[in-house]
């Protein structure tokens, strides 16, 4: 199975990344390595995490509290969203349609 990442999931992951980056020198990198590790599980196992709604889930990132929010459709697990679960605690519990579904045409980013 394939992995592809919104751009809108792109941003999330880099802000993110930035943030933690100014706070200690490493930690930037260290949870990009964790949600790499992270949407690897994903890839391996699609449907083992938990569902948001009939084709949305998410899988939690084991050191830092970020979930990966994806889609599995035919053989592509879709990135919507890389979200930090401290910021945005109610909205993982609502049906993704938060705007982060793929639109017709858009071309998401390879993972």
């Amino acid at each position: 199975m394939k992995a592809a990442i919104l751009a809108a999931a792109e941003a999330d992951l880099a802000d993110a990344v930035s943030y933690d980056k100014d706070q200690r020198e490493g930690l930037g990198y260290e949870l990009a390595a964790e949600v790499k590790q992270t949407l690897g599980r994903v890839v391996q196992f699609p449907d083992a995490w938990h569902p948001l709604s009939p084709r949305t889930r998410r899988c939690r990132t084991k050191r830092f509290p970020y979930a990966v929010v994806y889609q599995v459709r035919d053989d592509l697990v879709l990135v919507v969203a890389i979200m930090h679960l401290r910021q945005h605690p109610g909205l993982l519990e609502e049906p993704i349609g938060i705007g982060r579904e793929i639109n017709e045409g858009e071309q998401p980013v390879q993972a």
